[in-house]
């Protein structure tokens, strides 16, 4: 069995995580996606962000281990939010509704990037703001 084609970086500052992904998210590779975000709740993580920025591919086992994990942590009083998800993610948690839960945005609008000014109309985050860093570029954006 071919190894799984995504990558997994954790990077945790008190009860939040930061958890990027680069590859492919599918039927092999979701498991590992459930792990980490599983492994989060079991260190008492209450927020976790993903960042997806260099996820190129994400199909219907990836958006199941999400919306598992976005349940399993609202359950306990955390946060699951997914940042810079592919296009094509988006259309689908816009599809099924979910882009509120996991997006924190309403659908069709993706968060803002790193760096952007927000709206003066926007919420203020609930538990604060994490820097979404590449941990794959080196380049520290």
């Amino acid at each position: 069995m071919p190894l799984p084609q995504l990558t997994v970086h954790r990077h945790d500052r008190d009860s939040r995580a930061l958890i990027t992904m680069a590859g492919e998210i599918d039927l092999e590779s979701a498991p590992l996606v459930r792990v980490s975000l599983e492994q989060c709740l079991q260190d008492g993580v209450s927020a976790i962000d993903v960042d997806l920025t260099h996820v190129t591919f994400c199909d219907c086992s990836g958006l199941n281990v999400f919306c598992s994990a976005a349940q399993q942590t609202t359950a306990v009083g955390g946060t699951l939010r997914l940042h810079h998800p592919p296009p094509t993610l988006v259309r689908i948690l816009d599809l099924v509704g979910c882009g509120l839960t996991l997006l924190g945005a309403p659908p069709g609008r993706l968060p803002p990037s790193p760096g952007d000014t927000p709206a003066p109309h926007a919420p203020v985050p609930q538990h604060g703001s994490v820097r979404l860093v590449s941990v794959l570029s080196g380049d520290g954006r």
